[in-house]
């Protein structure tokens, strides 16, 4: 067993437990390290250079979560992890024995996860966990889209704004970047299903390829109108927001206007569970911007941000302590 350091000690021994502590900790709890490490394994190089053998599975993948939670890049990563005691006893780093991973070997691992589509593997991996666990259920699927800004200024060494981004309107606002959307479980709120594209793709246009099978129910705002029509979305009963114009003309005063009504709010109670997601990864993890060019890249994004596990941080920590009790 390897002796703490005299700073690791110290920083130990200190009185307060800052939140950045509080969520490594628990994190370090609820990620399933064993089954996400097996999914990387059978892929991960197991000789370097001559003398220099490569970084362990288990501490790169520490070092990437790291990098999607707080939004670094890789040179920002490799100074926060010298400056941060907390982030180098997450990724097991002693710097009385060891340097930290250079940017270099976490842009290596990066392009691993990309070119081999492993982001997508890890994201099934902990879905198939969460279900596992009784957290993801089939009671129906929430369908919704939001926008994530790409940078719009032609200010750079191209002189163009990222070919695969384009531009949206939304109320009486245009929006440049690419869209995320995601089928939400209606019970538990976890998300089972993500597509990216561009921000001008119609939401109804993927709602389909959102629904697992077998679905009995599906919820959709109102950019999702004829989506019964549509062959791909063909199975579940779906139940569409009306459009918020032909909501305000109902007259309060007929019996059947109210009945829609209260079925409007009944729609709107089970769809606001599609915003927890959305505030997990636009303000928790800071993606409220793309954070690199190409659908592609930004798609392997939303699967690396690990937001199913924020959300079912709770039931995971309780079902934790039951078993360790």
């Amino acid at each position: 067993m390897n002796q703490r350091s005299f700073a690791s000690a110290e920083y130990a021994m200190k009185k307060k437990r800052t939140r950045r502590e509080k969520f490594l900790a628990d994190m370090e709890r609820v990620v399933p390290w064993a089954r996400l490490i097996a999914v990387i394994e059978p892929l991960y190089p197991t000789s370097g250079r001559v003398g220099r053998q490569p970084v362990g599975v288990p501490r790169m993948l520490r070092m990437y979560c790291l990098q999607q939670w707080y939004g670094l890049a890789d040179e920002a990563l490799e100074d926060a992890l010298y400056d941060s005691q907390a982030l180098r006893d997450f990724v097991g780093i002693d710097l009385s024995r060891e340097s930290v991973p250079d940017a270099t070997t976490l842009l290596k691992f990066r392009r691993l996860l990309l070119d081999n589509d492993l982001t997508k593997a890890l994201f099934e991996e902990i879905n198939a966990h969460l279900a596992e666990q009784g957290l993801l259920m089939r009671a129906g699927t929430i369908v919704d889209a939001t926008i994530i800004a790409a940078p719009s200024s032609t200010k750079n060494a191209g002189n163009t704004r990222d070919p695969e981004m384009h531009q949206t309107k939304k109320g009486n606002a245009w929006h440049f970047g690419m869209k995320a959307h995601v089928g939400v479980e209606a019970q538990s709120g976890l998300v089972p299903t993500v597509v990216g594209t561009a921000a001008n793709v119609s939401d109804v246009t993927h709602a389909g390829a959102l629904l697992r099978s077998q679905e009995s129910g599906a919820f959709g705002d109102a950019g999702c109108r004829g989506v019964h029509k549509r062959e791909e979305a063909q199975g579940p009963q779906w139940h569409v927001v009306m459009q918020p114009g032909k909501r305000r003309q109902l007259d309060p005063k007929r019996k059947w206007a109210r009945l829609l009504e209260k079925a409007e709010q009944l729609k709107a109670s089970v769809r606001a569970k599609v915003e927890h997601p959305f505030r997990v990864v636009k303000n928790l993890f800071r993606h409220s911007k793309t954070r690199y060019k190409g659908l592609i890249k930004n798609q392997t994004q939303l699967f690396s941000l690990l937001a199913n596990l924020v959300i079912a941080k709770r039931a995971l920590l309780a079902a934790h302590g039951r078993g360790s009790s």
